[in-house]
């Protein structure tokens, strides 16, 4: 009951806002709601305000911050898309982008675009084309303002430790088996593994990531859940790192802790997901150890190298009353405000002079060079496995436990067998897909 309270106290303050924005709109003062979901980034958004604010004094931007956590920044944004009151802009997944298009909650960009004749002077195209791919629609819906990758992580101290070269975008996936088992250790002779050579679990950052390293694909032309040999592959070998290599943990082993803290409290030597932990790791570790990141090893069957990555984006509400004010702020936000230090670490800025700025590689803080990582991915092929309903599918959010992460999980945790937990992943994730697309 708390919790529906909240929500709905949000909406009523929001629909407040939004009234107000209406009434000084007829004044000649226009006010925008920017809705984001990254409390971390609180300090940089006030500073893209303030300097936007600086230079168009007929504008004043309100931002929301709502976390990810549960599902709430997604099931408020529903709650004002029901009122007809989405924030003027807003952050979206690309989970969401399919069935948000689809509705109609996306205002369509083309127009926009058109008249703004150096857009893809400034931004990145391809990743405007990634986003309409994601959302499958004939028109541009979103801005995007970062492309998110996921990667290996590493401990070079480990490493150095056991004399192993660091990963690189050469090594095969024995060569990753060999060097995890190699950092495995028990490091008092009790028994108990204190240090683990790798750790992942079901979470669609790290099991898909391998599927995708090995060109695999989870969902057929006829948008059913059908993983094909190389995804079969990729699930085999992933499980096997728990239950036949002995390289990393149980998950279920591992609860008292929070993934992301795992690496940085020192417990495994290798770590794969998001771009955006650079900025996690940065704060958490300090220089407790030294780190780095490079690509997920191709896997045997794959012909390319594919990454698995997907754009952030910013969206105009169809409804909003200032769509030019919007567009011109939702510009400086995604890029045209912002300095390289000001993008989160990890994360590929759309804006093509960020990226290609001497600043975009940080040599101040770790992980150094390897920085240069993100740059080469602006070129790189990025595969995803979004359809409509992925948050409910794949085991997102409120949904962490269930879905494929949750089949995933059930094989690592020796409570069901591969085939088992493939077969009733199969008959659940397609009930939901069979559901939106009939």
């Amino acid at each position: 009951m708390k919790k529906l309270l909240t929500i709905a106290l949000v909406a009523l303050i929001a629909v407040s806002a939004f009234a107000q924005g209406a009434s000084e709109a007829s004044k000649g003062q226009v006010t925008l709601e920017w809705w984001t979901w990254d409390a971390t980034m609180a300090d940089t958004n006030n500073a893209i305000i303030a300097a936007y604010e600086a230079t168009h004094p007929n504008v004043k931007i309100n931002n929301t911050i709502i976390p990810t956590d549960g599902g709430a920044y997604a099931t408020q944004l529903a709650i004002m898309a029901q009122q007809k009151n989405l924030p003027d802009v807003f952050t979206i997944s690309s989970g969401n982008l399919e069935d948000w298009a689809e509705i109609g909650y996306l205002r369509n960009l083309d127009e926009l675009i058109a008249k703004d004749k150096t857009i893809f002077d400034q931004f990145y195209k391809g990743m405007f084309d990634a986003v309409k791919d994601v959302a499958k629609t004939d028109y541009y819906c979103a801005i995007p303002f970062a492309y998110v990758s996921c990667d290996l992580f590493y401990n070079k101290d480990m490493f150095d430790a056991a004399g192993i070269a660091y990963p690189n975008e050469n090594w095969t996936w024995d060569d990753f088996v060999k060097a995890a088992k190699a950092l495995t250790i028990d490091k008092n002779g009790d028994g108990e593994i204190d240090q683990w050579g790798y750790y992942g679990y079901g979470r669609y950052a790290e099991a898909q990531a391998w599927v995708i390293a090995n060109n695999g694909t989870l969902i057929n032309d006829k948008m059913r859940f059908e993983p094909d040999k190389n995804a079969l592959e990729a699930l085999h070998f992933f499980t096997d790192l728990v239950l036949k290599d002995k390289v990393a943990p149980m998950p279920k082993d591992m609860t008292a802790m929070k993934y992301n803290n795992i690496f940085p409290n020192g417990l495994c030597a290798m770590f794969v997901d998001g771009g955006w932990q650079v900025n996690d790791f940065r704060s958490k570790i300090g220089d407790k150890f030294r780190w780095g990141v490079t690509r997920i090893p191709n896997g045997p069957s794959a012909k390319e190298t594919w990454t698995f990555g997907w754009p952030d984006s910013y969206v105009l509400s169809p409804t909003t009353a200032h769509p030019d004010e919007a567009w011109d702020f939702v510009k400086f936000a995604a890029g045209g405000g912002l300095s390289a230090d000001q993008v989160m670490g990890g994360k590929l800025s759309a804006y093509k002079a960020i990226v290609e700025s001497p600043e975009f590689i940080d040599m101040t803080q770790q992980p150094y060079g390897d920085m240069e990582l993100f740059r080469e991915h602006a070129n790189d092929k990025f595969m995803t496995t979004y359809t409509k309903s992925w948050s409910e599918w794949t085991g997102y959010g409120a949904a962490e436990n269930m879905g494929f992460a949750g089949a995933v999980d059930s094989i690592l945790n020796g409570e069901d067998s591969f085939d088992g937990a493939m077969k009733k992943a199969t008959d659940g994730i397609n009930k939901i897909l069979s559901r939106v697309y009939p």
